[in-house]
């Protein structure tokens, strides 16, 4: 939920482990930290799940004036309203259901150093407004409390793994939020897009276990032409697994698991794993721990869900409604009002998903079709669903 660096002392400070590599990206990754160091703006740090924004954010902070002072962490993700609200801003007694005793917020406690707001476009629009209010302030109001604010000193770095600038023109995330967080802005790229920096990271985490181990020139080249969709994180957890349990003190390529050494077990395993991040999505959702605009969408437009996961998990909903797009509205843990935003939506996307086969066949069936098909083929030029003629059960 939160993290505390401890205050240092003196000089003394442990700097974090920077990014470790050597390419053109990663090196500019580092100039423009040191930049932001230097000063005292807000940061926005942007990126892919797993391509090491927290560690940026703790560098950042460990090189700036404020490296002796506090650094705390909040993530949007995990803790929800009212508790974000809470966890940032505090509490009096009382002031929700559960709070049983006064509670200091993390702005309050990183006073005079530094706050991690990771995933910040999962926080809800009330949540987004008093951060808002904090930027433009510097001051901190508890919940429930009457009295006078108090004044902080501390500086904001945001992260997030969104678009926030299309969650902005969708009116998803405040844009005069993103204008106050970007003041410095910093983009984490992808694996992928460095892949002369995989034998770097190899090195790093094979030293990491203590192991007396290398991987052989053939293994390393596969390793960096693998698309590592989990990033750093993924690559880290691989070679650790292989480290510890290849049993060898040469990796080679016969070591490494199938889908790195045969490109068409490769393309099966990203079925796979496609296959099952759709299905934990479309759990999440109906099961209301997955918030289909606020983390759902985000991961959309941040391509870390792709139009065909989107696509999949649609499927499975209009096969549990029988093809019915209005009955995943409450399904997906919607407001009634989002039914045509989310047809709006799909349209705009290209992720429409044909309900027909999902019907079962009865009087009518086609007329209801007729109305929904033509939504999301052109949601403004559709019919209204008065000039559809079909019995009183929508779709």
């Amino acid at each position: 939920m939160a993290d505390i660096m401890p205050r240092a002392t003196g000089d003394t400070a442990t700097l974090p482990p920077i990014m470790v590599g050597t390419s053109a990206a990663i090196r500019e990754v580092l100039v423009l930290a040191d930049r932001a160091a230097a000063g005292q703006a807000t940061v926005l740090l942007t990126g892919e799940s797993g391509t090491g924004k927290d560690l940026i954010a703790r560098y950042i902070h460990a090189r700036s004036s404020r490296a002796a002072r506090p650094f705390v962490t909040v993530n949007c993700a995990v803790v929800k309203d009212p508790l974000l609200e809470s966890e940032c801003f505090g509490h009096i007694k009382g002031s929700f259901v559960g709070a049983q005793r006064d509670a200091v917020g993390k702005l309050e406690l990183a006073d005079t150093g530094a706050i991690l707001i990771d995933e910040i476009s999962c926080a809800s629009m009330r949540m987004q407004v008093r951060l808002l209010e904090f930027l433009e302030t510097g001051e901190v109001q508890p919940l429930g409390a009457s009295g006078p604010p108090r004044r902080v000193d501390v500086r904001l770095i945001a992260a997030t793994n969104a678009n926030l600038t299309l969650l902005a023109h969708s009116g998803v995330f405040r844009e005069d939020l993103l204008y106050r967080l970007r003041v410095a802005h910093i983009h984490l790229p992808a694996l992928r897009d460095r892949p002369d920096d995989v034998a770097a990271l190899v090195a790093h985490t094979i030293q990491k276990t203590g192991r007396a181990v290398r991987f052989s020139d053939q293994a390393l080249a596969l390793l960096a032409g693998y698309h590592w969709p989990g990033n750093v994180r993924e690559l880290q957890t691989t070679v650790e697994q292989l480290v510890w349990m290849a049993g060898v003190s040469v990796i080679d390529v016969q070591h490494l698991p199938a889908p790195f050494r045969t490109p068409g077990l490769r393309v099966v395993s990203m079925v796979e794993r496609r296959r099952q991040l759709a299905d934990d999505l479309y759990a999440g959702v109906i099961a209301r721990t997955i918030s289909f605009w606020g983390e759902l969408y985000p991961l959309f437009l941040s391509r870390d869900v792709t139009r065909h996961d989107l696509r999949e998990v649609l499927r499975r909903g209009l096969r549990t409604t029988s093809g019915s797009y209005r009955a995943l509205i409450p399904l997906f843990g919607m407001e009634p009002h989002d039914y045509k935003r989310l047809l709006n939506f799909l349209a705009a996307h290209d992720c429409n998903v044909d309900p027909r086969p999902f019907r079962k066949r009865t009087a009518g069936t086609a007329d209801r079709g007729s109305f929904t098909m033509a939504m999301l083929e052109n949601p403004r030029k559709a019919p209204s669903e008065s000039s559809v003629e079909r019995p009183s059960a929508e779709s």
